[in-house]
């Protein structure tokens, strides 16, 4: 990932080019839009190219662009994505290689212990934090605000290094209490949860 003259340059897995360009281009259209800016995509290398467009271009917009391609490439639904537009909204990736001896089968019994039987432990992190979460290949993504990453980021590198599926409950738990203790709340679709 790169910045070269106002413009950044990524590369994305190439199974994901199909979401991030979408049904008749809308996916990538609706990102320009939103963001003002141009997105050019090699669908033969996977190199994803952020251009600003006008004539002050926002520094700020490109790097969201950038996000939302990076979070499409994780494998969010680029609904889920297009959330990083908001100021108040952060994109966290923590790679399981960094965490394991690096095989093909540790990755997969480490992922599987985020993901939970039946999905169990990643549904419970994201309805007790509201964040998003997306396990590809060898990466977890978390999408949400502050609050929201950090708590889920902890749970999710609790499972990671072997803590039991009802210790990191029991501190999710305790970590949303806190939150409404400290009369902050966990933010839910822009509105303020009550507890």
């Amino acid at each position: 990932m790169g910045f070269v003259g106002g413009s950044v340059t990524l590369a994305i897995d190439k199974e994901r080019i199909g979401v991030l360009i979408g049904e008749k281009g809308r996916v990538k259209k609706r990102i320009e839009e939103l963001l003002d800016v141009k997105i050019e995509v090699d669908s033969k290398t996977g190199e994803v190219k952020i251009l600003p467009k006008g004539e002050r271009p926002d520094p700020l917009k490109l790097m969201k662009a950038r996000d939302i391609v990076r979070a499409i490439s994780y494998g969010f639904n680029p609904d889920v994505a297009m959330l990083l537009a908001d100021d108040d909204m952060f994109l966290e990736v923590i790679d399981l290689k960094q965490h394991s001896s690096g095989r093909r089968e540790d990755i997969i019994r480490i992922a599987g212990r985020v993901i939970g039987e039946k999905g169990k432990a990643r549904r419970m992190i994201e309805e007790l934090t509201g964040a998003h979460i997306s396990i590809y290949r060898q990466y977890v993504a978390i999408i949400g605000n502050y609050d929201q990453v950090r708590i889920a980021k902890t749970a999710v590198e609790m499972l990671i290094n072997g803590r039991q599926h009802a210790t990191v409950y029991k501190y999710l738990v305790r970590a949303r209490r806190e939150m409404k203790l400290r009369g902050l709340g966990l933010w839910y679709g822009g509105t303020r949860s009550e507890f």
